[in-house]
């Protein structure tokens, strides 16, 4: 499942087992669009939004589309009190994680209770560390020791939470867009995004920095890829070693996605129908899922949720090379108006909508806390 290109291989096996081909043809590697000012997308949103509001008489009732999450899941949620409004049987569906809190005792003390509360959990390395309040993949790092934790520790901001969370036993990852009107039994997968981990092989000749340099889609994304890798840039793989440029799946930090909607099934729907249903309060949103291979992830089997987010989410399928413009103005749309019905609806059911300065005020705490975070991997 690997392809060719300038003598370098991209999305081998190891990297990204079980996922279909990647196809990166050189003109086309990186969309037109991908790395864009979220302003250019979102301004049209927020117009439809607007005058959304004005039908339906309030313009917050996204924020009560999913009632049981902090504004939805618009801006300033908790990854652990998502998480944990899952019942018995969606939890089995959910990678086992534990939350911590960044004191003011010293890190080697923290770090003791750390791997303490790692054992009590059944949770051994390597294993996920992310911030319990962030988006986009901000903070989020692959530890592979007990040092690395400590330093994980060392450079989260002070009286913040994170997770540890198992890592996955499957390589392959997607986002799933999934939504659900209130009182309805089924809801509906619209879409589905295909993640792929960058990576490079080595011949024995050439450095990582050229590598890197070579490679058509990572020579575009230096300045995403030569910071996270600064103290190997200079080390020269051997002939046909793979090494991954980035760990967390999300676009803006340098992974590749797909569009995956081709893949959408009945019983993958009808799957995440009976786990979400047993999420309280869940109807809208995109689960970040690992899985084994795609035939199973297609009968619904063989899969591990590792995220679940709310009323921000995109249907990040947008963000394929081949997404035409107006696809992408489209399905943003599309999203904010299913947002909007089910939001009206959860008002019929006698969910009030909070303010539009309560909205603002999560988004500051939010932005705040998030420039404190460690880097990415």
């Amino acid at each position: 499942m690997s392809v060719m290109v300038k003598g370098q291989f991209i999305a081998p096996n190891k990297i990204n087992a079980g996922m279909p081909l990647l196809q990166i043809e050189e003109e086309t590697s990186i969309s037109p669009y991908e790395f864009m000012p979220s302003w250019f997308f979102y301004t049209p949103v927020v117009m439809q939004s607007l005058l959304l509001g004005l039908r339906h008489g309030d313009v917050c009732l996204p924020l009560i589309a999913n009632p049981s999450i902090k504004l939805s899941g618009m801006v300033g949620e908790s990854k652990t009190d998502i998480l944990n409004l899952a019942g018995p049987f969606a939890k089995q569906w959910i990678e086992p994680f534990i939350t911590l809190t960044k004191t003011q005792q010293s890190s080697a003390t923290q770090l003791e209770s750390a791997l303490q509360a790692m054992v009590e959990a059944q949770l051994s390395f390597p294993i996920v560390a992310k911030p319990d309040l962030g988006c986009r993949g901000v903070g989020v790092k692959l530890l592979k020791s007990a040092d690395q934790l400590q330093d994980y520790i060392e450079d989260f901001p002070a009286s913040a939470q994170f997770l540890l969370q198992r890592k996955a036993p499957y390589q392959a990852e997607a986002g799933v867009f999934y939504v659900r009107y209130p009182g309805r039994e089924q809801g509906e997968i619209i879409s589905i995004t295909l993640k792929y981990a960058p990576s490079v092989v080595g011949d024995g000749t050439h450095s990582l920095k050229q590598l890197i340099e070579r490679c058509p889609r990572a020579g575009q994304l230096t300045h995403l890829y030569f910071p996270r890798h600064t103290q190997k840039l200079d080390w020269i793989p051997a002939e046909g070693e793979e090494y991954p440029l980035a760990f967390a799946g999300s676009h803006s930090r340098g992974s590749i996605f797909r569009n995956g909607n081709q893949y959408i099934t009945e019983a993958l729907t009808r799957q995440l129908d009976e786990i979400l249903k047993d999420v309280e309060g869940y109807y809208y949103g995109r689960l970040d899922i690992k899985f084994a291979d795609i035939e199973s992830f297609m009968a619904g089997e063989q899969f591990s949720i590792l995220e679940m987010n709310g009323a921000s989410s995109e249907a990040t399928h947008i963000w394929d090379r081949n997404t035409k413009l107006s696809e992408i103005f489209n399905t943003l749309l599309k999203q904010y108006r299913i947002l909007f019905e089910i939001g009206a609806l959860q008002k019929k059911r006698g969910f009030k909508s909070p303010s539009i300065r309560s909205l603002l005020k999560a988004w500051r705490e939010e932005k705040s806390l998030t420039q404190h975070y460690p880097s990415t991997d």
